[in-house]
This record gives structure tokens, C-alpha cells and sequence, in this order.
């Protein structure tokens, strides 16, 4: 039996990670195995276990082959096939028999596994005047808010790291999210760079750092504004970047006076030693790069506030614009480069009754019965959004809910009417891009049974709903080609992408960002002191709120936290339960508990627990480890159930959301929770 090789990028995980990937395909159209492309520059071969993964997808006995419609009530997971036609016309007679605000659209990562599909379901809402939402908001969108608040939204490469910083500081960031950094993170280290973790656990990042300073969840703002207020108390200052690159200089160092490291300490946990030692090593190792966490350390009711104030370090410090500081990559960072272009249309969108990518406001739509029909792709929305078991009961206000996935899902299952077979990634064209480069992901396999490309699904409707301009190009290169136009002046298209082998460079790319200044601000500059902070009704200058007490409520006294572990990564493909592989390398939940809270309780490592509040319930398997502070439990993000624990609350009020920058909602609810947990019998 022969077979083809074709050269692709793995469809897992998000910006600025994206692995390149091998695949050997069988003359009968069979996927025969996956393996790490070794001419990738940005991952050189690698490819961790969710890519490895990637080879039961295709031919997967769990996969949605055909249109389904439920039968009996939602809930009861009864369904019968029907054809294409009739699915479409079912979804297109509910929407033209509402107004079209009544129409919702919530997409997740896994509809745009191939990079080219994002686009085009904004296209489709803005032009069809539909409801149309950024799914950034479950996910890093909050900490990116935070540093466009202060200005610093662009981060140095990871191969500007691996040749100049001498100091790395990996805020927050978990090396689960971004794997490919490690290889350059262990290149500094070679080099003689010392590396510092700060995190709420001892993650997979504490295997490269040289020590880690574990603090409360929730303090990371108290933490970078302790090191801000020693860096100005004793004189660490960069007077001549400040002059030049920043405003509100003054009213910043006067504000930083209370925020010392005795009383960051009562915050943190963290000795007010410690935290001076770290800001005088920061402010005087140059160069000194800050890598913040993409999501998971934003996931709370002030969670813009850590990226605001740990943005102003490098900025006090004269770090930015120099190669080996500034802020390095980051989940979902924005590179220095020329961009793809910007298709959705969002220009031509009509004035509307449009509620924003805000998580509480769509939630209220829902609840308040202002949704008529919500169309999702690529998602499981009851283990995605926050206070996922409100939104459950809210949605059977909903008159349609259709569902475009490969696998089932808790929504497929329980709230779905419709259900669309979507392709998998090696079905499809598609196009990636990194921090550094781009990749065009050829089409390897025909789709399986009835599967059919979201875009095409896309087409068809619009067709049948009039809504015009929706595809104006000949076909799905040409759109390609449409993104790809800002790169090289236009000379980078898919026939010319084919030539070179599927892999170029990003143009105008630059691995030191602010090198001549040029900050996402309104003055240009670093933004101590924000007036549009205060438009925004936010504070002039970064703060920081402290979390719930200690104590909590008497039944709840725990601190729940969430976050992300190799093995898993977003909710889709029913949240990797459909891997085989995945499932076995992590066949149930674990809970991290601290002994001195295990102990009471009664706990044991490896028995089952379960933790509860007045939301939900979750259950799991007890990891007692000291890794994770006392007071506080943790556990991967993903798990069915889990965000039923976490409260709803949202973060930014829908004007602030919506008035900082289009490219970043601030529209997050919180995901954090206080619990209790216990032990449940054999």
C-alpha cells in the first residue's frame, strides 16, 4: 500500500503555539499516522501528546457523520438522521421567522482549527445583522485588556529570549499553553539565564525555573505593584525612558507609596524580603523579560487588573523596545508584523439592537428570552461559559440551538435541536500563523460521511437568507489569498505559498516590539496615569483589589482555581474525552488540595472528592500536594461540570468591555469560586 506525506499544523492548541505536523495518508484516503515536522521553525519537530492525539480524529467511531435532529425533549440524547436540506431548511426558516437580533452566534476554537473559518462567521453575523460574539472572553482577552490599558499589548519572540535574556520571569505562564517556548526557555537557561515561576502551583513551568514564588490567587496586581514601588523607592528608575515614552510619571510614583512589601506580603503570602529581592533583581538585570500568563491567572472579578500593573515593571525599568526585555510571548499575544487582513466586515455592520462580546449581557439576553435561535460551531458552551448551570436552565428559553461539531458534547447532548457533522482539520484547506511565521495546512483527506467544511455550511445559508456579499471570492483560495494580501505587499498567495514549500516568514517581521516607541495607547505612550482608563469609569492608574477574605463564607472556605495541563487544551472534542489517547493519559479529574486541608477533612491522595458551593457540584480524584498553598484548591480547566462551581459575576461593565480596543472584549465573567470539599464514600 502506498502513501503521501503532506505537510500540516496541528489542530490543537491557539497562538502563538501552533506545532507543525506530518501526516501519512493512505492511497484509500486513511490517516496513517502524525509525527512532528522537523523544517518547522517555530516548533522543530516537536509535537506533545494532544498533537499526537490528532490521529484518532479522523476515522473516529465516535465522530457525528450526518445532520441529526432531536427527538423528544432536550436533554433525553434521542436523535434521528436527516439529510443536508432539511437541516438547512429547519435553520434557515426559525431565522427568517424572527428578527435577526433574535439570532445568536457563540463559535468556540474548534470551529476555526483550521485558521480561516474565525473571519467568516464574524462576516456572516455582521452582515446578516445577527448577534455575533468574540469567543476570546472564556478565554485570554482579560489580561490582554489589562495591558492595553497601560499599552504594552506586543511581545519580543521566543527566539529573542533564547539569544538575550538574561532574566526570565514566567508570570503566570503555564509551558502547557505554549510548549514550543520551552526549548527557548531552556536555551536561555543555557546561556546562564536565570528563570523565577509565579504561579498559584507548582506547574510544568516550575520544571525550567530556578526557583518559584507561589502566592495567593488572585494578588498578582499586589505583587507587581510592591516590585513597582520598590523599583521607584529606590531608584531603579529609567529616567530617560520615562521622559521620553511615558506619561503620568509623577502621579504614578506618589500612587505607588502605600502599595510596599510589608503590605503585599499580608497579600500574597509572599516574605516582603522576597519581593524586594525580586524587583531589585528585575530592575537590575538587563535584559529582563516578563512572560505573563495567557488566561487562566485572569480568571477573576478583577482580572484586568495583574496585566495593567505588571505592564507598568518593564516600562519603570526602561525594558521595552530592547532585545531580551519587554514582555515575551504570550498565549494570543499580537506580533510585530504584518497581520492578515481584517474580513469580517465589522465596518458594514448596521446599527443594531447588538449586545457585546460581554459573557454577563449574553447571558442576561438569554435569560431574559432575547434569542430566538443560537447557532454555535466548535464549542461546548455549558462547560465554556461561567455559571455554566444558569446558562443550561436559561437556554430552554432558546427555540433553536444548533450545534456544529465532531464529536458530542453536554450541549449537543442536552440542549442541542440540531446537530452538524463538521470536518476535521486535514478535511480543509487552512492557514496559520505564529508569532513569527505562517503556514498554509493543505487538504489531505476528503470529508468523512456527510461531513461538510463550516464554510460551506456558512455559504449555503447565507444564500438562503439573502445576505449579500457574504463570499465574494471564486473560491476558497482566492478568500485565502484575500488574508493573506497584507503580507509582502500582496506576492504572498497560496500558489506562491505551495512554491515555498507551505512556509514563510511574516513580513516586516521584527522580534523586539517598541523599539521606536509606538505604544496601543491614545497618547502613544506608555499610559501611567490613563485618561481613557477613566473614560472607561476604571481608575486613572493601575490598583488592586483584594479577593474575597481568607475565611470566606463559613461553608465555603476554599479558593477554587483553574488552569491547563498538556494533556488537554479548550473544551472541544468533547473536552478530549473522544481521544483515546488523551483519555487514558488522563482518565479523570484531579483536584489539588493541600495537606493541611486534606487532613480535616479527611482526605487521601487518590481518593475520590467532591467540591461544592451553592452553585454545583464537581467531582474528582484527590492530589494532596504541597505544591498548591493551603486554602486553596485547583484543577484543570475543561472537565464537564466544573464551571457549574464558578460565579457568573462579570468583570468590566458592557461600556468598558466594549470601549478599549476592538480586538479585546473585556466581556470575561468571573470563573472563580469559593468551596468546600469532602470526601465521598467507596
Amino acid at each position: 500500500m502506498s502513501s503521501l506525506t503532506v505537510r500540516t499544523m496541528c489542530p490543537m492548541n491557539c497562538h502563538p503555539t501552533f506545532c507543525g505536523m506530518l501526516v501519512e495518508v493512505s492511497d484509500q484516503g486513511r490517516l496513517l499516522g502524525v509525527r512532528g515536522d522537523p523544517d518547522n521553525p517555530d516548533s522543530q519537530g516537536f509535537l506533545c501528546i494532544r498533537g499526537r492525539a490528532a490521529v484518532e480524529l479522523p476515522h473516529n467511531e465516535r465522530r457525528i457523520l450526518t445532520p441529526l435532529l432531536r427527538e423528544g425533549r432536550r436533554g433525553e440524547d434521542r436523535w434521528r438522521g436527516i439529510s443536508w436540506n432539511e437541516a438547512i431548511d429547519r435553520i434557515s426558516s426559525a431565522i427568517e421567522s424572527t428578527r435577526r437580533e433574535r439570532v445568536g452566534f457563540w463559535f468556540g476554537h474548534g470551529a476555526h482549527v483550521t485558521g480561516i473559518n474565525r473571519p467568516l462567521i464574524m462576516r456572516f453575523g455582521h452582515l446578516g445583522g445577527m448577534q455575533v460574539w468574540n469567543p476570546a472572553i472564556v478565554c485570554w482577552a482579560m489580561g490582554a485588556y489589562g495591558l492595553a490599558l497601560t499599552g504594552v499589548i506586543e511581545t519580543n519572540t521566543k527566539e529573542d529570549m533564547a539569544k538575550h535574556s538574561r532574566l526570565v520571569i514566567l508570570w503566570g505562564a503555564n509551558l502547557a499553553s505554549q510548549p514550543t517556548t520551552s526549548p527557548h526557555l531552556v536555551e536561555a537557561r543555557r546561556r546562564g539565564a536565570r528563570v523565577v515561576a509565579i504561579d498559584v502551583r507548582r506547574a510544568e513551568a516550575s520544571r525550567h525555573a530556578d526557583e518559584t514564588l507561589l502566592i495567593r490567587p488572585g494578588t498578582d496586581a499586589a505583587l507587581a505593584l510592591a516590585m513597582a514601588h520598590v523599583i521607584v523607592a529606590e531608584g531603579f528608575v529609567d529616567g530617560d525612558f520615562i521622559a521620553r515614552h511615558t506619561i503620568g510619571f509623577e502621579k504614578y510614583a506618589e500612587h505607588l507609596k502605600r502599595f510596599t512589601p510589608e503590605w503585599a506580603a499580608a497579600e500574597t503570602g509572599l516574605a516582603a524580603a522576597d519581593i524586594r529581592r525580586l524587583a531589585r533583581e528585575y530592575a537590575s538585570v538587563k535584559p529582563s523579560m516578563i512572560v505573563v500568563g495567557g488566561a487562566s491567572m485572569y480568571k477573576h472579578r478583577h482580572g484586568w487588573e495583574p496585566g495593567r500593573a505588571v505592564a507598568t515593571l518593564p516600562a519603570l525599568t526602561g525594558q521595552l523596545g530592547l532585545a531580551g526585555g519587554g514582555l515575551g510571548p504570550r498565549h494570543r499575544a499580537f506580533p510585530t508584523g504584518d497581520h492578515l487582513a481584517d474580513l469580517t466586515a465589522a465596518d458594514r455592520r448596521a446599527p443594531g439592537p447588538w449586545v457585546p462580546s460581554h459573557m454577563s449581557s449574553i447571558a442576561q439576553l438569554i435569560r431574559e428570552g432575547g434569542l430566538d435561535v443560537l447557532l454555535t460551531a466548535g464549542t461546548d458552551m455549558l462547560n465554556s461559559f461561567s455559571d455554566a448551570a444558569s446558562i443550561e436552565r436559561d437556554l430552554e428559553k432558546v427555540g433553536l440551538i444548533v450545534a456544529y461539531d465532531l464529536f458530542a458534547n453536554d450541549t449537543t447532548r442536552r440542549v442541542a435541536d440540531i446537530v452538524l457533522p463538521g470536518t476535521v482539520w486535514l478535511e480543509d484547506i487552512g492557514l496559520k500563523e505564529t508569532a513569527t511565521h505562517l503556514y498554509l495546512m493543505e487538504k489531505a483527506l476528503e470529508p468523512a460521511g456527510q461531513a461538510r467544511p463550516l464554510i460551506s455550511v456558512l455559504r449555503e445559508l447565507a444564500s438562503r437568507l439573502d445576505i449579500k456579499d457574504f463570499f465574494p471570492w471564486a473560491d476558497l483560495e482566492a478568500y485565502v489569498d484575500a488574508l493573506l494580501a497584507p503580507q509582502r505587499g500582496g506576492e504572498l498567495t497560496v500558489a506562491r505559498f505551495r512554491d515555498m514549500g507551505g512556509i514563510a516568514e511574516r513580513s516586516r517581521l521584527s522580534h523586539v516590539p517598541y523599539q521606536t516607541g509606538g505604544y496601543a495607547t491614545p497618547s502613544r505612550k506608555v499610559e501611567f496615569y490613563s485618561e481613557r482608563a477613566i473614560a472607561l469609569g476604571l481608575p486613572a492608574m493601575p490598583g488592586y483589589t483584594a479577593p474575597a477574605p481568607d475565611a470566606g463564607p463559613p461553608a465555603h472556605p476554599l479558593e477554587f482555581r483553574q488552569g491547563r495541563v498538556l494533556t488537554a487544551f479548550h473544551s472541544f472534542y468533547d473536552n478530549g474525552r473522544a481521544l483515546p489517547m488523551l483519555a487514558r493519559a488522563e482518565p479523570h479529574a484531579e483536584i489539588w488540595i493541600h495537606p493541611a486541608d486534606a487532613s480535616p477533612r479527611g482526605i487521601a491522595d487518590g481518593r475520590r472528592i467532591e467540591l461544592s458551593n451553592d452553585r454545583g457540584r464537581f467531582e474528582g480524584v484527590a492530589r494532596v500536594t504541597e505544591d498548591v498553598l493551603p486554602g486553596v484548591v485547583w484543577a484543570r480547566d475543561g472537565w464537564p461540570g466544573l464551571n457549574g462551581l464558578t460565579s457568573g459575576e462579570a468583570c468590566l461593565t458592557p461600556e468598558a468591555s466594549e470601549g478599549l480596543d476592538p480586538r479585546i472584549p473585556g466581556g470575561q465573567s468571573a470563573y472563580e469560586a469559593r468551596v468546600e470539599a469532602r470526601l465521598l464514600p467507596v
